[in-house]
C-alpha cells in the first residue's frame, strides 16, 4: 500500500491578494521615490525619472501580479 504525498494546503484568497497588492504598492513607491530623489540630485527642470520610473514600476507591478496569480 503505497502512502499518497500530503496535499500542501491552499492559501487563502484573501491573503493572496492583499499580498499581491502590498507587493505592487512597494514596487511603484519605491521606484517613484527613487526616482524623484534622481531628480532632485540631478537638479532637473522636469522630472524625467520620476515619470520613467512611475511607468517602468507600474508596468513592471502588472506583470508580476499577473505571472503570480497565473501559478
Amino acid at each position: 500500500m503505497e502512502k499518497k504525498p500530503a496535499k500542501k494546503p491552499e492559501p487563502n484568497s484573501i491573503l493572496k491578494y492583499s499580498g499581491l497588492a502590498f507587493n505592487m504598492i512597494a514596487i511603484i513607491a519605491s521606484i517613484s521615490l527613487g526616482g524623484k530623489y534622481l531628480d532632485k540630485y540631478m537638479e532637473n527642470s522636469f522630472p524625467y525619472f520620476t515619470l520613467i520610473g512611475v511607468l517602468f514600476s507600474v508596468f513592471s507591478a502588472v506583470y508580476l501580479s499577473i505571472r503570480e496569480l497565473l501559478k
